[in-house]
């Protein structure tokens, strides 16, 4: 009789279900060596096949065909394993697999890079397409895949439609300059950034200008894909490539806005708390400790609103009163750092909280201007342990006023259809931005985000 094919994952589910794994009968797995240990008369290997965070204990003896085989496999070695499944209720395990046979599906040398002891994180990233094998990256790449599925069962449980923006663009959409510019060869054979479309394009670094369109035909919606930024910055918060998650509500203002991101935050902490409790435990464990309580903290705990003048009030307060900053010369109109950001979360709000009505000139074009003429409608979202998570804004509807901002900046040519939206239909509307590896960084207590990607860009390291 042919034994049955399972998985890691099904037996801990059926476990879960309170079903006696031993009267499964011969089974069959196949994966991965993580540890192997031989006595001689006895052994036992960490087996773990990918399905889930959660190795299986299997034990062999000296009775097994191919046993001194079998007591030399490294780590790393794939392997194909018969045997039944014992309860162990009285050990670390609740059960373990009593193996009759192993086949050896793919050895690995002695060479490894990843041998069994700790390996640092700086180490890892130049073995980078090896450590998904290691706890805290299968555990970091499984959440970063769980917690990609619900930000689509967020919004399109709330009715959001999402959109393919387009990677390819002319625009710069903030503004900034830090954009990829796009070269193909000429006719000549010349590199040119104008030839193939006509006119210079580049990597987009935000699908927001495009999803606004779709937002006055859907009202909801949202986009979520990766972006990019030719900026060197060498911090341990900078890629040049990252994924964003951009949504944008018509019929809505700032305070709508809020709403949605704390909304929209809460839901997706908690979704990867239900959905992944094994590797969260594990990065609360290992990597954070305190992360849960943190992260329960913010579920349990409503958003507070600041306004940016009094956030400098307090900071220049601060200072007098001899708080000690890196960066202490706080004045009105500057762009606060990530340290003024955690001061006002951790130590003056003590809690999640939104820092509103920036000035004008250190905000992007499209951010709504206030009355007074001196701020916009933007806000940014603060949380204790990392600073700024999430910035959005109330977009500029009134045609006439973008339209000067626009020509100030000099980048109203090639933006005319933005600028249209505005007449043609045009309403209120609002949307923020989500960086989705920076949040994998929160939620995981990971403080690099060359770590929460699989294969992270930044300037001057292209290896894989």
């Amino acid at each position: 009789m042919q034994p049955k094919f399972t998985t890691v994952r099904e037996l801990y589910s059926r476990f879960s279900a309170k079903e006696d794994l031993s009267k499964l009968g011969n089974i069959y797995l196949s994966g991965w060596i993580r540890t192997n240990r031989d006595s001689g008369s006895i052994g036992f290997i960490a087996l773990n096949d990918g399905t889930c965070f959660k190795n299986i204990q299997l034990v062999y003896n000296g009775d097994l065909e191919n046993h001194d085989v079998v007591s030399h496999l490294l780590t790393g070695a794939t392997i194909g394993v018969h045997g039944e499944i014992v309860m162990t209720p009285e050990m670390k395990q609740p059960f373990e697999m009593h193996v009759t046979s192993i086949e050896v599906l793919g050895e690995c040398s002695s060479d490894y890079p990843l041998q069994k002891k700790r390996h640092s994180f700086e180490y890892l990233r130049d073995e980078a397409y090896l450590r998904p094998r290691t706890n805290t990256f299968t555990a970091l790449y499984r959440l970063r895949s769980v917690l990609a599925l619900g930000v689509h069962e967020f919004f399109q449980g709330k009715g959001f439609v999402y959109v393919h923006t387009p990677e390819i663009t002319a625009n710069d959409a903030e503004g900034a300059g830090q954009v990829f510019t796009i070269v193909t060869p000429d006719d000549q054979g010349k590199m040119s950034d104008t030839d193939f479309f006509g006119r210079r394009a580049s990597l987009t670094v935000s699908g927001q200008l495009h999803v606004e369109a779709f937002a006055m035909a859907f009202r909801d919606v949202y986009t979520f894909g990766p972006t990019f930024r030719a900026e060197k910055s060498n911090t341990t918060r900078h890629a040049s490539e990252f994924w964003m998650i951009e949504p944008e509500i018509a019929f809505a203002d700032l305070d709508d806005d809020m709403a949605l991101m704390e909304e929209t935050i809460k839901f997706l902490i908690q979704y990867a708390l239900d959905k992944c409790p094994d590797e969260m435990a594990f990065f609360d464990r290992m990597i954070s400790p305190g992360l849960l309580d943190k992260l329960h903290r913010v579920l349990s705990t409503p958003f507070t609103k600041m306004e940016y003048t009094d956030g400098i009030k307090i900071l220049q307060d601060a200072v007098k009163s001899g708080k000690k900053f890196e960066n202490p010369n706080i004045e009105w109109g500057m762009d606060l750092q990530s340290e003024h950001e955690r001061y006002l979360t951790e130590e003056v709000v003590k809690g999640p909280m939104f820092l509103i009505n920036y000035p004008k000139e250190i905000k992007s074009f499209y951010m709504r201007e206030n009355d007074d003429g001196k701020t916009v409608a933007a806000c940014d979202c603060l949380v204790p342990g990392e600073g700024e998570i999430i910035g959005g804004s109330q977009r500029e509807e009134r045609y006439e006023i973008l339209e000067k901002k626009m020509e100030k900046i000099g980048n109203k040519e090639g933006l005319e259809w933005y600028l249209n939206l505005r007449k043609w239909g045009g309403c209120i509307h609002s949307g923020f931005g989500i960086g989705f590896d920076r949040l994998l960084m929160y939620i995981t207590g990971i403080a690099n985000i060359r770590d929460t990607e699989p294969f992270p860009r930044t300037s001057s390291q292209l290896k894989y």
